[in-house]
């Protein structure tokens, strides 16, 4: 994990125009590392963990049939499909494939899978032409940036929701990571209690740039409104793109019959999202120097 967590620090500080032609090469050992095999297993209640050891994907199971959420890279797709097996479900099962954002190691799958089972594509409004494009904002004519285009068959916004079974997942526009980001939120039970959780989107900077030729416009103001509206939530439980995240492999070595589920750490969320505002300011910070100091 310290390795992963490295080397995706390397690769933030490849935003810059300076270290472009590097960054295929860091690609290259982040995707290696991103696509080592994980058993599958249970998270909580009817959420499933489906992805690799370096990309999360999660599958919530209903009576009604199932929801995906994220994919991982394209070459890793049977990974999942393969997990999904283990756990003893079915990915002809599948209704929904639901996308945090439109990154290559978080859609690399959605075509394929959507393909084999006809399942609803559903995103954020404003990552739609992205998904449908297959490609990286301001970064298009990088095709180690890109993925297998997806038709998305719903776009939503603030708000709105995705139903199946008994199950209610919860959209929320928390921009600025991608122009779309969105993060879901639902509730589930956690023996005798009722839990809530959030799949948080994310709000890393990564390889956006947000000063001189920002990656979108507007962008600086889509980070900032997505960490005021993290202070108002406080989920019982975070999941995210990225399983080091919120510790996956830590958490799972505590996992035990009759003992407490480890996921469940209220006020997690916003500990993660004060250290996101900070490392977000930095960039900012450090991005505008460079800006005016010419480099």
């Amino acid at each position: 994990m310290k390795r992963m967590m490295l080397l995706a620090a390397t690769l933030s500080l490849a935003a810059g125009p300076a270290a472009a032609q590097s960054l295929p090469d860091l690609m290259k050992q982040m995707i290696a590392a991103w696509n080592t095999p994980t058993e599958p297993f249970k998270v909580i209640d009817n959420v499933y963990y489906v992805g690799t050891n370096g990309l999360a994907s999660y599958l919530i199971t209903t009576s009604q049939g199932h929801i995906l959420i994220d994919t991982v890279m394209p070459e890793s797709t049977a990974q999942i499909e393969a997990s999904i097996g283990k756990l003893g479900f079915k990915v002809a099962d599948i209704k929904y494939i639901l996308n945090t954002h439109a990154h290559i190691d978080h859609t690399g799958g959605l075509a394929q899978i959507k393909q084999e089972t006809g399942a609803q594509m559903v995103a954020g409004a404003k990552d739609v032409p992205l998904l449908e494009g297959g490609f990286y904002p301001g970064r298009e004519e990088e095709r180690h940036l890109g993925f297998p285009p997806v038709k998305v068959d719903r776009a939503v916004h603030e708000g709105d929701t995705v139903t199946l079974g008994g199950m209610t997942l919860t959209a929320h526009e928390t921009p600025g990571h991608s122009p779309g980001c969105t993060s879901w939120t639902t509730t589930v039970k956690d023996g005798d209690a009722t839990r809530s959780l959030i799949f948080f989107c994310s709000a890393t900077v990564a390889l956006n740039q947000l000063v001189g030729r920002p990656t979108y416009p507007g962008i600086v103001d889509d980070y900032r409104k997505t960490f005021a509206w993290a202070k108002t939530v406080h989920p019982d439980i975070l999941l995210a793109p990225h399983p080091e995240m919120y510790d996956m492999a830590g958490k799972r070595a505590k996992i035990a019959d009759g003992a407490p589920n480890p996921f469940v750490g209220p006020g997690e969320f916003n500990t993660y999202l004060d250290k996101l505002e900070t490392q977000f300011a930095d960039g900012l910070a450090k991005q505008t120097a460079a800006l005016q100091s010419g480099k």
